[in-house]
């Protein structure tokens, strides 16, 4: 086996297992935070489970919008990356750890969990942006490694979706304590991968000035600030929205989550591999537009059957999309930006994970789930209707790196 090939098998795998500690916790978060403290009459980010859940979420991707570009900078300026990526894993997964010794303790304030979440989030996104750069510095086409961090994304969030809803009902803190072991294993075998990280050192502006002056990173970081804020509205309002409709539990939600990421998992290399034979147009603006269709139809479902159905569908074109817009951001960086270039994608996903998170809740806390539904999924139609000008404006089409990664893909 080639170097390359194997060490975008090891990436991708360190890539899952950030991405499953992260959705462990995700089928439980009610009963999570309730353990962690979250207690109405003490803190106003606790007032109802949805509140709680919705704070315990947003403080971790307040961490990953604050510190991804410090990471992302710090290894375009170093030239370094897997050293980092050890440190980031080992420091989330003391994170991870803190959060899961609270009950233990007894005496730490909502707000001081909020605090730690934070921390935690602020270390995890120097391991995962990072791992992706890494990746994004392997040969072998920009479709085909981005579709290896996408079906790796995918698989994290299809397996620890259900495995996260088991552990809660043996014990709501259990998710806490595998993700602190999974890190741990991060920083274990990334250590032992070279480090490809192309040029030389370099100074924090010049590596700023250069990913300012490719302007059209924008379209891609605007699609993945778009995509990431449906993920996060399904894992927070969507997963609510489950259980008080359908009348479920955590692992039934779980498994209802899965119908989503299990094909959104195991299609994004396959759809990688194509966006590097047809080029990044039609799978991002077809299928954003095909896929904002989609989350409408979860919404309006009647039944758990339907609703499993519309899942299935929105993760097929989610794949079709996600390792396409990660592409691109390659296509369209130079090789010694990648770090802040990535950073930069994974900062516009972070703050979409938010706006699910905040926009979701807020809509469907105040007007109900259908309209929280119907902004969500209408946002998703608008990027893509606003982007066919974008394309066609900047000749991305036709430029090479864009329609055509690969010519011998």
């Amino acid at each position: 086996m080639h170097s390359s090939d194997r060490d975008r098998i090891v990436l991708a795998a360190v890539v899952f297992a950030v991405l499953f500690s992260q959705l462990l916790l995700y089928p439980g978060i009610a009963t999570l935070v309730e353990t962690l403290g979250a207690d109405a009459t003490a803190s106003p980010f606790a007032e109802t489970a949805l509140d709680a859940s919705m704070w315990f979420l947003v403080a971790e991707f307040v961490g990953y919008v604050t510190f991804v570009g410090v990471w992302g900078t710090l290894s375009d300026v170093t030239g370094r990356r897997t050293p980092l990526i050890v440190v980031g894993a080992l420091a989330g997964a003391v994170g991870y750890a803190s959060l899961a010794l609270v009950p233990t303790i007894g005496s730490i304030p909502f707000e001081g969990v909020l605090v730690l979440r934070f921390l935690q989030g602020a270390m995890t996104i120097g391991a995962f942006s990072l791992t992706i750069t890494m990746l994004m510095d392997l040969e072998g086409g920009h479709g085909r490694n981005m579709g290896a961090a996408g079906i790796a994304i995918g698989l994290g969030a299809a397996l620890g979706a259900p495995a996260g809803g088991q552990l809660t009902e043996a014990n709501p803190v259990a998710p806490l304590v595998a993700a602190t072991f999974l890190l741990v294993v991060v920083a274990g075998l990334v250590s032992r991968l070279e480090d490809r990280t192309p040029g030389t050192r370099r100074r924090a502006r010049a590596v700023l000035e250069g990913v300012r002056g490719r302007p059209t990173l924008s379209i891609p970081y605007a699609f993945g600030f778009v995509d990431r804020m449906t993920a996060g509205f399904f894992a927070l309002v969507g997963t609510l929205y489950f259980q008080a409709t359908f009348g479920i539990g955590a692992a039934a939600t779980g498994l209802l989550l899965a119908c989503f990421f299990a094909p959104f998992a195991l299609l994004q290399y396959p759809m990688g591999m194509l966006s590097d034979r047809i080029g990044r147009t039609i799978p991002i603006v077809v299928g954003s537009l095909c896929y904002g269709a989609g989350i409408l139809a979860v919404g309006a479902a009647p039944t758990v059957m339907t609703a499993a159905v519309a899942m299935i569908a929105v993760g097929v074109l989610g794949a079709l999309v996600a390792p396409a817009t990660m592409a691109l951001v390659t296509d369209l960086a130079d090789e010694r930006e990648h770090g802040v270039a990535m950073a930069g994608f994974n900062f516009a996903g972070s703050l979409g994970f938010l706006g699910g998170f905040l926009v979701g809740g807020t809509v469907a806390s105040n007007y109900g789930y259908d309209l929280a539904f119907l902004v969500v999924g209408g946002l998703e139609i608008a990027i893509a209707i606003v982007a066919v000008p974008a394309f066609l404006r900047l000749s991305l089409g036709a430029s090479e790196g864009v329609e055509r990664s690969d010519p011998n893909a």
